[in-house]
C-alpha cells in the first residue's frame, strides 16, 4: 500500500540558541522527524544554522534562517513564547505554520507539551490538527527629516517607550488622520490580540480574542489617570508622534528589535498583509489558557481548575 504524502514534506526545527534546558526536546524532536523521512512520511528535516551545535551529530540541513522559512512547509518551534516570536516574525511572511513545544516558562504560544510531541506530531503530519491564523502588525519609522526606515515586524506589540531616562515622553496619538489624543507618559504599547496577554496586559490593557482584528492603545504609566487603554480597528494606520526633548527613546517590536527615535520622528503601525500562523494540540481552549496561565477564578460549577 502506497503511503499518502503529507501537506509538509519539508519540516523545520528552531530552538532557543544556547539553551540548554531546550536541546534535549530539540534534539528528540529532530530523531522523531528523521525517523519519519526515513519511513517517506516527509522528504527533508530542516534547522537554522544557529541551532548547530544544539543538533550536532544529527543528519539535518542546516540553513540560514531566511533559507530556511522559504523551503519549509512547517515549523516545529522548542523553547519559549520569545522563540517562536522570532521565529514567527521569519516565518509569517512565506506562510509557514508553527506548532510550539514549551520548554520555556509561560507558554502561550507555546503550548505542546513535550511529552504529548510525539501524538501531536503524528496529528499534524496526518492533516488532523487545523490552523489557526492571527493578526500581525508591521511599523514604519518617519523621521523628522522625512526620511523613512525599512519596515519592522511584530507578532505582539509596536513598543515607543523612554529607555533611559525618568522623564516622561510627550507624543501624540492619531488613527487614520484623526487626531486621538495627546499624552504625557512613560511610553505607548500597541498590541495585537496575541499581544494583548503581555507587556500590554502588565500595563492595565484588556485581553483581546485572537480571533478580532483588532489593536489594543495602552499608554504606559500616564500622568493622567483617565489616559485609558482603547481598542482601534486593525485596518488603519496608527501614527504616534513624539513632542518636546526626546532623550533614549526606542521603538521596539515584540522586545526584540530596537530603534532609536528623536524629536519629531513618528511611527505609523499598521496591520500586516501576512497573518502568524499557529497550530495547536487537541482540545486547545482559549479559555482554558487563560484560566491556568493567569489563574483565572474556578471552572463551570465552582470547581478549581489546576
Amino acid at each position: 500500500m502506497t503511503q499518502a504524502k503529507t501537506q509538509y514534506p519539508n519540516v523545520a526545527i528552531i530552538g532557543k540558541r544556547g539553551d540548554a534546558h531546550a536541546a534535549e526536546t530539540l534534539r528528540a524532536v529532530a530523531a522523531a522527524l528523521i525517523t519519519r523521512r526515513q519511513s517517506g512520511q516527509i522528504t527533508a528535516v530542516l534547522a537554522p544554522t544557529e541551532n548547530r551545535a544544539e543538533m550536532a551529530g544529527l543528519d539535518l540541513q542546516f540553513l540560514p534562517l531566511a533559507e530556511l522559512a522559504a523551503r519549509s512547509q512547517l515549523a516545529i518551534v522548542v523553547g519559549g513564547d520569545g522563540t517562536l516570536l522570532g521565529a514567527g516574525r521569519a516565518l509569517a511572511p512565506h506562510g509557514v505554520p508553527i506548532l510550539g513545544v514549551n520548554k520555556g516558562r509561560l507558554g502561550f504560544m507555546v503550548d505542546v507539551l513535550p511529552e504529548d510531541l510525539g501524538e501531536t506530531l503524528e496529528a499534524v503530519l496526518n492533516g488532523e490538527l487545523a490552523v489557526e491564523e492571527r493578526l500581525l502588525l508591521e511599523a514604519r519609522l518617519r523621521r523628522a527629516d522625512s526620511s523613512e526606515m525599512p519596515l519592522l515586524h511584530a507578532v505582539n506589540d509596536v513598543v515607543v517607550r523612554n529607555q533611559a531616562s525618568i522623564r516622561m515622553l510627550e507624543f501624540e496619538t492619531w488613527l487614520d488622520g484623526e487626531f486621538i489624543s495627546q499624552h504625557r507618559a512613560d511610553g505607548i504599547v500597541v498590541a495585537t490580540p496575541t499581544g494583548s496577554t503581555a507587556y500590554a496586559l502588565s500595563g492595565g490593557g484588556p485581553v483581546l480574542h485572537p480571533s478580532l482584528h483588532a489593536v489594543a492603545l495602552v499608554p504606559i504609566c500616564p500622568h493622567t489617570l483617565s489616559d485609558r487603554p482603547i481598542v482601534v480597528p486593525a485596518g488603519g494606520t496608527i501614527r504616534i508622534v513624539l513632542r518636546g526633548e526626546v532623550s533614549g527613546v526606542n521603538v521596539t517590536c515584540d522586545g526584540q528589535v530596537s530603534v532609536t527615535l528623536n524629536a519629531g520622528d513618528s511611527v505609523e503601525v499598521n496591520s500586516s498583509p501576512h497573518r502568524l500562523r499557529l497550530i495547536h494540540p487537541r482540545n486547545y481552549s482559549f479559555f482554558e489558557l487563560l484560566r491556568n496561565k493567569l489563574h483565572w477564578g474556578r471552572g463551570p460549577g465552582g470547581a478549581e481548575r489546576l
